[in-house]
């Protein structure tokens, strides 16, 4: 353990001392420079201090000049840019009110078609209810099964037996599995 402290010790020392050469170096180079310009006149301090070239006030009017122009040609396309931004967000804002009330017309429309057909088709299903079972089962077997089962699906449970107890067996057993099968795939729980 000893020996771990002298190590560290002599490391430490050897940080320090560059440290002090490093700050005397400094301070000797300082000393050269203030010896050298102690010893010049005060006429060349002078000429070492005046600027080596300067702009005459024309040129560095003429160059804010220049930028000025340069800068309200810039505005002036900035300002074009932001007028077209606008006319384009209004339009676009136009063309949104004019397309949700298009969509709200539409659903009216849709909402009124859909209740005219069910409307019809409950008018019809009451018709093929009131005929005579025989009637109607000479009606129902001429139709396509998928069309006859959406109709017997819609009737009270009476004369939908009576329309197919008067259906030959074929037909009432084709039009029997498609009523059945329509809602098979349905979840259970």
């Amino acid at each position: 353990m000893s020996s771990r402290r002298r190590v560290g010790r002599g490391t430490l020392f050897i940080v320090a001392m560059l440290f002090a050469a490093s700050g005397a170096l400094r301070l000797g180079s300082g000393i050269g420079v203030a010896l050298a310009n102690a010893d010049d006149p005060p006429a060349s301090t002078m000429a070492l201090t005046e600027p080596a070239a300067c702009e005459t006030p024309m040129a560095l009017t003429d160059a804010i000049r220049l930028r000025e122009e340069r800068v309200i040609v810039q505005e002036a396309a900035l300002q074009d840019r932001l007028a077209a931004l606008a006319l384009a967000d209004a339009a676009i804002a136009e063309r949104l009110v004019q397309m949700q009330a298009m969509e709200a017309e539409l659903k009216a429309t849709l909402a009124f078609a859909d209740g005219a057909a069910e409307a019809d088709i409950a008018r019809l299903t009451a018709v093929y209810q009131a005929m005579k079972p025989k009637d109607a089962a000479a009606l129902f077997e001429a139709m396509s099964p998928d069309f006859a089962a959406g109709f017997l699906g819609r009737m009270s449970p009476e004369s939908a037996a009576a329309i197919l107890s008067g259906m030959s067996a074929e037909a009432a057993y084709g039009v029997s599995v498609i009523v059945a099968g329509r809602n098979a795939s349905a979840p259970k729980d």
